[in-house]
């Protein structure tokens, strides 16, 4: 099997993956997690795979508590505070309520944001979003299936890297949980210490990480929700513009099943992607079958498989990943190897899940400041990224193909 035809189309192909986007943008309204531009946007998805020739598409609901993905922050900055308000208090009880505040803080912290677990959810409002799983079968025997997956959800400007980028995002952060870490240690120290001016002086130096505290309940601004150009509709439309491009050309693939996923509300910490591992823990076991999960395909130099995502703590497929390097540097088109060190993507849920898959992002990972702020608009897409990102993922194709027709 040659597809030299679709790949030598990959500038036709941006080309039609930007002005979709830009429709998506104008007419679905805005798609945070659970809302209904999210759905509206799923609904349209799974049309165009309908039309773009797929046997099998279903759009899937499930139940979600969007705002506790962020949310956590409220309620650790809150205990915080009041822990660092009871340093003040001059009793041993204070001190320890004091402790087991932070520690609870620090737990939410860790359990909601840095693994992406249900931790605080149910405190917050429920809301339906919604999965698209759809498939193409080849004319032969199935012997492999590769899903193509981007999320459709985007998500609530980060003010502070709107106004700086990461380098005042990420110095706000750390600051932040420095200062909690801090008092703590004050804290712990107030115990064994047997001089309460130097502990009242050390507890007074706490003052200086209170504008950071405060600070943290202005994060994120939830009245407005990004257009989400780049975070996610390019990785939607990689899949969707593949599909597209066999059946513009008449292609018909003999041993590989085609297919896409749009998992919803990422930006509400994978919980679309979650949601379809449980949905779907019993399906696609007969032949091999591999997730390739772009997120934020922006700038070409930094093309990337990820072989370790969300903080660096889950591991890819490593042959999908090795596969869809293997396709870039066939083609000639520079991909790098290297891990999610901040945050995470549905490419983590899937392996987490139990199934074969490997992140792609084209970014860079010292956050810039189009990275969940209103810059993420359809004007600011690069349609070489995306042209390449096509060419590669239809190797990948080509290559899976080739290798099933030689276990003839």
């Amino acid at each position: 099997m040659n597809l030299n035809a679709i790949k030598s189309k990959k500038a036709e192909a941006a080309e039609y993956m930007g002005e979709e986007i830009t429709s998506v943008i104008a007419e679905c309204g805005k798609r945070d997690p659970g809302s209904e531009g999210e759905k509206a946007a799923c609904e349209r998805m799974a049309q165009q795979l309908s039309d773009y020739g797929c046997d099998d598409v279903k759009v899937e609901s499930f139940e979600l508590h969007p705002a506790a993905f962020m949310g956590w922050i409220y309620i650790t900055v809150t205990l915080v505070l009041v822990a660092f308000g009871l340093f003040f208090v001059p009793h041993f009880a204070a001190q320890i309520v004091s402790v087991v505040l932070i520690a609870v803080g620090a737990a939410i912290m860790f359990g909601e944001f840095i693994m992406y677990r249900r931790t605080v959810d149910k405190l917050y409002p429920k809301k339906v979003s919604h999965n698209v799983t759809a498939t193409k079968k080849p004319a032969g025997e199935v012997k492999c299936r590769i899903f193509y997956n981007g999320h459709p959800d985007a998500a609530c400007e980060w003010t502070f890297n709107y106004l700086g980028g990461g380098v005042l995002f990420g110095a706000h952060v750390v600051i932040g949980i420095l200062g909690m870490l801090y008092l703590l240690g004050v804290l712990i120290a107030s115990f064994f210490v047997d001089d309460a001016d130097l502990v009242l002086r050390l507890g007074l130096g706490t003052l200086t990480f209170v504008p950071s505290w405060l600070l943290y309940y202005v994060l994120w601004n939830e009245k407005r929700v990004v257009d989400g150009a780049n975070d996610n509709l390019t990785g939607c439309y990689m899949g969707i513009a593949v599909l597209k491009a066999l059946q513009d050309e008449g292609i018909e693939l003999e041993h590989t099943e085609v297919g896409v996923i749009i998992s919803g509300s990422e930006e509400a910490g994978l919980r679309g992607a979650k949601a379809w591992c449980e949905a779907h823990k019993d399906d696609y076991k007969d032949v091999p079958t591999y997730i390739v999960s772009y997120d934020t395909i922006h700038e070409g130099k930094f093309l990337q498989v990820n072989e370790r995502d969300l903080n660096a703590t889950v591991k890819a497929d490593e042959e999908i990943s090795r596969r869809f390097k293997a396709a870039a540097d066939k083609l000639g088109i520079t991909c790098h190897t290297g891990n999610v060190p901040f945050g995470a993507t549905d490419s983590a849920a899937f392996n987490q899940g139990g199934f074969r898959a490997t992140g792609i992002t084209a970014m860079n990972h010292n956050l810039q400041n189009y990275y969940h702020t209103r810059y993420d608009s359809s004007d600011n897409l690069d349609l070489g990224a995306l042209a390449d990102c096509f060419a590669v993922s239809v190797q990948v194709l080509e290559d899976l193909e080739n290798d099933a027709e030689k276990q003839n």
